[in-house]
């Protein structure tokens, strides 16, 4: 019987929970936010409710932070999956049979890894130049 729920807990309990986690983390900020906004409002004491409500919304990042973000994550994904890649082929090389896991699941991974990295890459110098100094 044990053999049997802990897949189940781990496959469909553990996801469905963290999901919830956080979409009652996202609502709790946002009751937060709007209970400070009606005691503003309803406090009437001269403060713009306007620029309020600004100041209490996400911080929203800026073209070139976003287009960082985009370099960082290309360089990372790309340097894992070279590695991954790497470590694939000297295990090849080493006579490890091409069908063992020391050498698909690194040359798998490390493709996967590789492509996003320069995918990643790829929107980084596409972008780059859409946006001014």
């Amino acid at each position: 019987m044990q053999q049997i729920l802990v897949p189940i807990f781990v496959g469909v309990v553990l996801p469905i929970a963290i999901v919830a986690i956080v979409f009652a983390a996202a609502i709790n900020n946002d009751n937060k936010r709007s209970k400070v906004l009606i005691k503003a409002i309803e406090s009437n004491c001269g403060i713009n409710a306007d620029k309020l409500a600004e100041a209490l919304q996400k911080p929203k990042k800026s073209a070139r932070e976003i287009l960082n973000l985009r370099l960082l994550r290309g360089c990372i994904f790309s340097f894992i999956g070279l590695a991954l890649c790497i470590v694939g082929i000297v295990s090849l090389c080493m006579g490890t049979v091409f069908s063992a896991e020391h050498v698909t699941v690194p040359l798998v991974f490390g493709g996967a890894s590789l492509a996003i990295g320069l995918s990643y890459l790829v929107v980084y110098f596409v972008t780059r130049k859409q946006i001014k100094d």
